[in-house]
């Protein structure tokens, strides 16, 4: 299964035998079978881009992974990493830019790989100097545009890590004006705004805690 945000909205690509076991059921949701026409896919990814009518969009096939590769070759590719740091008191590391409370990450450069990339970024968003890299989370997705109008399918790869580091320097060059070590529950409970992708990740360690 993969899942896609496009304007804060879910779009779930799922085998067929996936879907019949109920493996996502929720409200509010609109489930139909990929035609296997791009055009079709593209038309979803408009609907959703231009409104929020449904919770989320399930689209279903009997080969998923044929499915994500028909859907991934509609966009650019960008590919990202970050983490999800938490310190001696379990508290997580969390920025605020433009708007949001998120989590430390950025795209790679050239020849890098996720894991460099992941601890690089941490520690030019937030100043640590210590930094220790555990194993992977999870992986998601998001479709923006850039500033020519073009989709950008982004990958992200998330890893848990570790820093006994008190003082934070936000990167102020990338739009954070705070970093902050936030206690993970009372932050899930707080209301705070956040993006669905980012919660993922939160939620993702949490039940791992």
């Amino acid at each position: 299964m993969y899942k896609i945000y496009i304007n804060e909205t879910p779009l779930i690509l799922i085998s067929k035998e996936d879907l019949e076991k109920g493996i996502y059921p929720r409200e509010n949701v609109l489930i139909t079978p990929y035609s296997g026409k791009k055009k079709f896919l593209l038309h979803y990814i408009d609907s959703l881009e231009k409104a929020k009518r449904f919770e989320a969009v399930v689209l279903h096939h009997e080969d998923v992974d044929f499915l994500f590769i028909e859907f991934q070759s509609l966009f650019k590719i960008m590919k990202a990493a970050g983490g999800l740091v938490t310190n001696p008191q379990n508290e997580v590391l969390m920025i605020f830019r433009r708007g949001y409370w998120d989590l430390p990450k950025g795209k790679l450069d050239n020849g890098e790989n996720y894991k460099t990339a992941s601890v690089r970024e941490v520690k030019e968003e937030c100043g640590l100097k210590s930094v220790e890299r555990g194993k992977k989370l999870v992986s998601t997705y998001h479709v923006f545009k850039n500033k020519d109008g073009q989709r950008i399918l982004k990958k992200s790869k998330w890893y848990h890590m570790t820093s006994t580091d008190v003082e934070l320097i936000p990167q102020e060059e990338e739009d954070i004006i705070e970093a902050r070590w936030r206690s993970l529950k009372e932050f899930l409970t707080s209301g705070d705004k956040c993006y669905k992708n980012i919660y993922d990740v939160l939620y993702t360690f949490y039940k791992k805690t």
